[in-house]
């Protein structure tokens, strides 16, 4: 199965599948002070990134644009998934195969109505309620539990803690889910202990000396910690 979108970048194979094999995610903003976006991913992806989401309030629609489409076009380099966050006419304009939503977002029902079944679409959990929730929904596709701590990408957001990926992981969802907030290389056991065995991360990358070889040590560390797909 091969999926063209509209920037003219072809995704291949079943991306609901490769969502399922996914074990890192990166959400990066535009890195437009250090003017090196296309490097940064050419390098993470390489390292072993499997899903790259463009998350940057400061840019205005036409500059996100232009950006989607050139992270479009390097994951579709490197054959990994991208990702739009919260809006779906960006979404839709770029046909992302993936698109993200959090829980004060537009609802599930609303973005298939608008995008249709073929994105893939996940959702952000913060309780043990909204992740049974996402579990339930056969729109959701993948779910993230977090902030796990508190971080300055979400300022005002409680963190949830381990306790809550515990609780999460202990019910056995059978929809992918992430953990997602503060997670680094020194955090990192204390998250796979805790049941998780696909993460999100941000700063461990973005503000990595050498991001590849952070990308693929963390992504070493998670494939080890989960044989088998959970």
């Amino acid at each position: 199965m091969t999926t063209t979108a509209p920037f003219g970048t072809a995704v291949s194979g079943d991306p609901r599948a490769r969502l399922a094999d996914a074990r890192l995610y990166l959400c990066t903003d535009a890195r437009e002070d250090r003017g090196d976006l296309e490097d940064f991913l050419h390098a993470v992806l390489a390292g072993g990134v499997d899903i790259v989401q463009l998350r940057d309030k400061t840019l205005d629609v036409a500059r996100e644009l232009e950006l989607q489409g050139l992270v479009a076009r390097v994951a579709a380099e490197h054959g990994a998934l991208w990702a739009v966050n919260d809006r779906a006419d960006v979404a839709g304009l770029t046909g992302a195969p993936v698109v993200h939503m959090g829980q004060r977002d537009l609802p599930v029902a609303g973005v298939r109505t608008l995008l249709g079944p073929e994105p893939v679409l996940g959702r952000s959990t913060h309780s043990a309620a909204q992740a049974a929730e996402a579990d339930a929904d056969p729109d959701v596709d993948y779910f993230c539990v977090g902030p796990l701590w508190a971080t300055p990408t979400k300022p005002g957001r409680a963190a949830v803690g381990l306790d809550l990926l515990r609780e999460v992981a202990a019910t056995n969802p059978q929809t992918p889910w992430f953990a997602i907030g503060g997670i680094d290389a020194d955090r990192l056991d204390a998250v796979l202990d805790a049941g998780a065995r696909r993460i999100v991360v941000v700063r461990a990358l973005t503000e990595a000396a050498y991001p590849g070889r952070a990308a693929r040590e963390l992504r070493e560390r998670v494939v080890a910690s989960s044989p088998s797909r959970s």
